[in-house]
């Protein structure tokens, strides 16, 4: 079981993989790289793929994950995270409930939930959420159409809350310090870091840039 210390340090730079923003690197190879360079976390994400494959997927990631002691999350499907044996599930807003996902949950399962204000913040610490997700901060290719949090926002939601809130949304190497200082503990990337052609630089220079 993870300690709340633990969780923060393994939430510090959190890679969410990418079939489309991939460049054509498969997902295996992308998640290696990455934590080659530093990545502390590694997601599962996947708007389109079929259940079976989501499942087959995330045994070959958890694998690589567990090979390096990194943390292993899928996003959205708690059913494909709770199968493969991940480490846990990441909910936004508009997936299964906080409330109906603790139950199903085993202990020491981690729930991470997405956050763009603060009483979703509030009600997701009150609801027993492990962490936040943050953002979108600066806007991303990912989700064209979301709307932006900004920075202001996230250091009110890192005020409001004792999670660990990790930034997500737009973040590269020059604008990582801005969230970081607003009380961020981590940052959550896709494109900064498998739309590289150095996957495993991309990472280590955000690493580098967080305590």
């Amino acid at each position: 079981m993870v300690t709340k210390e633990q969780l923060k340090e393994k939430l510090k730079l959190y890679v969410i993989l990418d079939r489309k923003l991939g460049n054509g690197v498969p997902l295996k190879q992308q998640a290696q790289l990455a934590i080659a360079g530093g990545a502390t976390a590694i997601q599962l994400r996947d708007k389109e793929m079929k259940g079976r494959d989501y499942y087959q997927a995330a045994l070959v990631i958890r694998d690589v994950c567990r090979e390096n002691n990194v943390l292993f999350i899928v996003n959205d499907r708690l059913d494909v995270a709770l199968a493969a044996e991940a480490d846990g599930v990441h909910l936004g807003q508009e997936d299964l409930p906080l409330h109906a996902a603790k139950k199903l949950a085993p202990p020491g399962f981690i729930i991470g939930i997405s956050a763009v204000n603060v009483e979703q913040a509030r009600l997701a610490e009150k609801g027993g959420a492990d962490y936040l997700g943050v953002g979108d901060v600066f806007g991303t290719a990912s989700k064209p159409d979301a709307k932006l949090t900004g920075v202001d926002m996230l250091k009110m939601i890192c005020q409001s809350t004792s999670l660990p809130c990790v930034a997500i949304g737009g973040i590269n190497v020059n604008n990582a310090k801005i969230v970081l200082d607003a009380g961020a503990i981590g940052i959550a990337v896709i494109s900064a870091v498998v739309s590289q052609k150095d996957i495993t630089g991309a990472a280590k220079a955000l690493r580098e840039l967080i305590p």
